[in-house]
């Protein structure tokens, strides 16, 4: 497949950025060290390129219904402006991916959120209005946006809804500012605006809303995938450059954004768990919490039977009693049993 780049490519290769190949995109994977960039986001404040980020819009009346049969959290529970952590999973409750699913203002229509949303067609980020149909953006991981479109059609069609369907990514740039400092960071990118800054730096977490980033309106979340306070921002690919060069930061790649996920106990898709090779379940991989069995999605009733019945196996963390990096794939083993490493240690 023909690599895929971030619209930051050429600003990363013109600050020395060593790039990699990562679900089909070129992205940089550091650009001065793993160690400086991890320190900084830790105690300080760092800014990554997530570009490579899938984004999936969905709309129209059976909207809610759609997203709820396809993940395994309520999305009807969500108000505009909530998001919520999911996993996606098949007849047998493996996990496909797992997504961060974004209740966006009603009245957009899937495929128009980027724009409207640039254009301020939710003033003054009043996400009351303008009133219509529900609208979603969900995130799937690097590479699987085009997998997940195709799930989101064929399900919408086999089901008989009416909803819109539409795969963004390439509509979107997505930026993460991850950090102890990252809310100073932000309140100065939005300085400009200063109503928008208090109203952004106001989210709690898993809260989002539009306001304007360095001139720029965007959907800004505080959410992240560091395990420190931060917010991703989510703007129109053709106006991202203004927005990354406002966040005068360490840039941090994808080296350090996996260490820290490590260290912290996050999940990467294709590594700790994947539907060929690392098959596992919400529960298995420790995300039960994800699940409501009280909605009908797709491999409801195997969970709900695993849940009943426990697992035999489930995600956990290890601490090394030497020095040393446990590759993937490396026996692990303790007092109940033997299983296998699936991610290095954070370092």
């Amino acid at each position: 497949m023909t690599d895929r780049e971030s619209p930051l490519h050429a600003d990363h290769e013109a600050r020395g950025a060593t790039f990699t190949d990562f679900g089909g995109w070129q992205m940089p994977v550091e650009f001065d060290s793993i160690r400086t960039e991890h320190a900084a986001v830790r105690e300080a404040v760092g800014r990554f390129d997530v570009s490579h980020m899938g984004e999936i819009e969905v709309s129209g009346p059976d909207a809610t219904a759609l997203v709820n049969r396809l993940t395994t959290n309520d999305a009807a529970a969500l108000d505009p402006g909530d998001s919520q952590y999911a996993a996606i999973t098949d007849e047998d409750g493996v996990m496909l991916d797992d997504t961060v699913v974004y209740r966006l203002p009603d009245g957009i229509e899937a495929g128009t959120a980027a724009a409207a949303i640039a254009e301020s067609g939710v003033a003054d980020g009043d996400l009351d209005a303008p009133t219509g149909e529900p609208a979603y953006l969900f995130v799937p991981n690097a590479g699987h946006d085009g997998q997940m479109y195709d799930r989101w059609v064929d399900g919408r069609d086999e089901w008989g809804l009416d909803a819109s369907v539409a795969n963004a990514t390439d509509d979107w740039a997505m930026l993460a500012v991850q950090g102890p400092d990252a809310a100073d960071a932000l309140g100065d990118a939005a300085g400009d605006a200063p109503d928008d800054a208090d109203r952004l730096l106001a989210l709690s977490k898993f809260q989002a809303t539009v306001g304007t980033v360095a001139g720029v309106e965007s959907w800004v979340a505080r959410t992240g995938y560091t395990g420190e306070d931060g917010f991703e921002v989510l703007c129109p690919a053709a106006e991202v450059e203004g927005v990354w060069s406002a966040f005068d930061l360490q840039p941090c790649g994808l080296g350090a954004r996996d260490t820290l996920r490590t260290e912290m106990g996050y999940l990467l898709s294709g590594q700790d768990f994947d539907p060929e090779s690392e098959p596992r379940t919400p529960y298995e991989a420790d995300i039960g919490f994800v699940v409501d069995l009280d909605t009908e999605f797709v491999g409801r009733d195997a969970l709900a039977a695993q849940k009943e019945a426990g697992v035999d196996e489930r995600f956990v963390g290890v601490r090394l009693l030497e020095r040393g990096v446990p590759r993937g794939g490396y026996a692990v083993t303790d007092a109940t049993g033997t299983g296998s490493a699936t991610s290095p240690p954070g370092r």
